[in-house]
């Protein structure tokens, strides 16, 4: 059984706007991160028509190790646009899973798409290289605070 451990939060309270790092979150089942733009409402700035699956989202940070191993791009964390940035997480394995952030229990929904918009705003061509490593969209089944350094394992309760 894998044990993963959350690295880093980041919230924006509107699209476009920049990521800011936090060094707590408070997520709440069914809404989101407090203060997050998914979880302040659409006209934020959020696109999906389906914001509960976008309660919360997570990249790994294997993903922009190879960024920079493999391709000389340095991809910070608050420039992917993911709230949550995780290490020896398989995320694209946890798509209908629930597992554990913390206390926190979430289940993932579906696996995040990349855009070009992230090469307008970050002026790196990353789009095509984030194909099938975007990241996890998830729900948050039972809310709670994290904080980077939290245990990330599967929901064995479930």
């Amino acid at each position: 059984m894998w044990q993963g451990q959350l690295l880093s939060i980041h919230t924006t309270p509107k699209a476009r706007a920049p990521m800011v790092e936090q060094s707590t979150a408070e997520l709440i089942a069914g809404v989101g991160i407090k203060g997050d733009r998914y979880a302040i409402g659409t006209d934020t700035g959020t696109y999906s028509a389906q914001p509960d699956v976008r309660e919360v989202t997570l990249i790994e940070v294997e993903t922009l190790e190879a960024f920079a191993r493999d391709h000389d791009i340095t991809l910070d964390a608050q420039e992917h646009r993911r709230n949550l940035t995780t290490r020896d997480v398989p995320l694209n394995h946890l798509v209908g899973r629930r597992f554990r952030v913390g206390d926190v229990v979430l289940e993932g929904g579906r696996l995040n798409f990349p855009c070009r918009y992230i090469d307008m705003i970050t002026k790196k061509t990353i789009c095509d290289l984030l194909e099938h490593r975007s990241g996890l969209n998830c729900r948050i089944i039972t809310g709670g605070i994290i904080r980077p350094g939290d245990a990330i394992r599967l929901d064995v309760d479930k």
